[in-house]
């Protein structure tokens, strides 16, 4: 972390799927990354390679056949943490059914050891029955493949023309009608061998037998382990957690408290059943996290419980959490002002209605502050304006206007989605200063998505970079201009047209980035890299420090790879950004 900042989001190894088509698609890959308060981050990369789908799951916005399979995404947000809850007579029955039930479960603990000895040799059975993993792959993949390709051609026929295209129509038919044939057989196939390997394994005596012994003996001698009541030292800790669980479902209405407690209990049982070690703080979490945010319990009166909530915006379970983050605490800014706008709501009804939904303040109040948040984001005779519908505004009055609505919660982290590339370029320098002097005013971090390194010069602290859903790179803003090392970051600013000199021919990068249907072996950009070394084929790189706060993820960077100087076009990067932008060198 760096020195003396508060690290405000925190994002460890997220993976987020999209099922497309009866396929599934990689779009983020293991990407870890610290988000600082009150700095101005930008995520740049070419279009497909994750910047939007990577804000969009911390802002809860992922489309309905996207998911989050694997990470976390910690929001220290301290004041939405902050957590109280009467302490009253429906508290202390929750409270007390639930201690009771993991005095309970406490005995199961000491038993851990053979339970993972008992599911270990379950395990073993099923694999034995079971189709081998990598035949199972290979038959997923195969099936997935051919269901694929008879979509394609399934849609293709539909584009023929019924009456000049006939020939056409019978050959997508025929091919269709083939490909069922293949698809069928392969489950046939698949389905004769699920059924050897199960017989196999039943008639295996004398594998069964020597099972059925190992069994009997490891649950005689659970039994025995499990027989005494909870410690006192666990019963400690019991009142601690019941007090969380109780913490932790609190907001919500009585029937949903109810089926979560009965969710964390089961979650908290099967924990101790295998031994998870439930003090420590990030094995508890993990525990919660399956179930609901977890509070930890901090103290009381006896009026109220105070705690502080973990805040892993990868499991939130419920969309009603989401509306007290998601505008309160965390905003968007879009690309294209009119998609965020109402047409047919006034521009002053659309800014009051999220104030008094987010701030709970009367309508006269919520005019009052909307017509200062206009007068701040540069909107002329605010007043007279407030009543005015979309349409009677420039494209660069919307977009103020959406930046607005974005600050009217004032919100913790401000996501900028490419909000100038609709903009001309005079539009677009007063919106990067507007969001800049208000950045200075209400204080909040920026995530600024974008593929012109242009815009990155002029609003970024730091820069990741992104490639097919991974952070190839990431320093602050002048490491990654004068001094870049990942070769697709070379590319990039390589591309840049304001560097170019006149008559020179405009750089492009060759190639396309790789499909994320596929698992990717190697590194991904290696099919497009002119300084592709062998083992970028082969093996993924790790990120490599450059410096403290400079990272890169690239096997150049390692001691035994050969020097390579980058391309002509940066070597003098400096001096050339210094023209570019017209910035006088201090």
């Amino acid at each position: 972390m760096e020195e003396n900042k508060k690290v405000l989001l925190s994002v460890k190894d997220l993976e987020v799927k999209f099922r497309v088509r009866g396929r599934v698609l990689t779009a983020i890959r293991g990407i870890t990354l610290d988000i600082y308060e009150n700095e101005s981050i930008a995520i740049v990369g070419e279009s497909g390679s994750g910047k939007s789908v990577f804000t969009k799951t911390f802002a809860g916005m992922l489309d309905s056949n996207g998911f989050i399979s694997n990470g976390s995404l910690i929001f220290n947000d301290s004041e939405l943490a902050d957590t109280s809850v009467a302490y009253g007579k429906i508290a202390k029955n929750f409270i007390s059914y639930s201690k009771k039930k993991l005095d309970e479960y406490s005995r199961l603990e000491p038993g851990a050891e053979i339970q993972k000895q008992l599911l270990k040799l379950q395990s073993e059975r099923k694999a034995r029955a079971a189709v081998p993993e990598e035949a199972q792959k290979k038959y997923e993949k195969e099936l997935a493949d051919l269901t694929h390709e008879r979509t394609e051609i399934f849609n293709l026929k539909q584009t023929f023309d019924t009456r000049k295209e006939k020939d056409k129509i019978r050959k997508a038919t025929a091919d269709i009608a083939e490909y069922d044939k293949r698809i069928s057989a392969l489950k046939a196939e698949h389905e004769k061998y699920v059924k050897q390997r199960a017989a196999a394994a039943k008639n295996d005596s004398a594998y069964n037998a020597e099972y059925a012994k190992k069994t009997a003996a490891l649950k005689s001698e659970y039994r025995v382990k499990i027989g005494g009541p909870a410690t006192d030292r666990q019963k400690k800790r019991n009142e601690i957690l019941a007090k969380e669980i109780y913490l932790s479902i609190g907001r919500y209405p009585l029937r949903k408290r109810i089926k979560l407690m009965f969710g964390l209990l089961k979650a908290l049982k099967k924990a101790m059943t295998v031994g998870v070690n439930l003090d420590d703080d990030a094995e508890r979490n993990k525990v919660f996290d399956t179930v609901a945010f977890r509070v930890r319990y901090l103290d009381e009166t006896a009026e109220k419980l105070h705690g502080t909530c973990v805040l892993n915006l990868a499991n939130v379970k419920y969309q009603g959490d989401w509306t007290q983050i998601r505008g309160r605490r965390i905003a968007t800014v879009f690309q294209d002002p009119m998609t965020s706008l109402n047409p047919i709501i006034t521009i002053g009804k659309q800014i009051t209605s999220v104030i008094m939904k987010h701030q709970g303040c009367s309508e006269a109040e919520a005019r009052r502050r909307a017509i200062e948040l206009m007068h701040k984001v540069g909107i002329p005779h605010a007043e007279q304006r407030f009543d005015d519908y979309p349409f009677q505004y420039s494209g660069g009055m919307r977009q103020r206007i959406v930046i607005a609505i974005a600050l009217s919660c004032q919100p913790k982290i401000l996501i900028c989605d490419e909000p100038t590339t609709a903009l001309d370029v005079t539009i677009q320098a007063q919106i990067l200063n507007l969001i800049k002097d208000l950045q200075k005013e209400f204080g909040y971090t920026i995530v600024f998505i974008t593929h012109d390194l242009g815009v990155v010069a002029n609003v970024a602290d730091r820069v990741a970079v992104l490639y097919a859903g991974q952070v190839v790179e990431l320093g602050k803003v002048d490491e990654i201009f004068y001094d870049p090392r990942h070769p697709y970051t070379w590319a990039l600013l390589s591309s840049l047209p304001q560097l170019a000199q006149s008559g020179d021919t405009l750089y492009s990068i060759t190639g396309t980035p790789p499909s994320l249907y596929n698992s990717i072996v190697g590194d991904a950009f290696a099919p497009r890299n002119p300084f592709c070394l062998r083992i970028d084929t082969l093996k993924e790189p790790p990120m490599f420090d450059v410096t403290e706060t400079h990272k890169a993820k690239t096997w150049l960077l390692d001691k035994r790879a050969p020097k390579i100087e980058r391309p002509e076009g940066i070597q003098d990067i400096h001096k050339k950004i210094l023209a570019a932008y017209n910035i006088e060198e201090i």
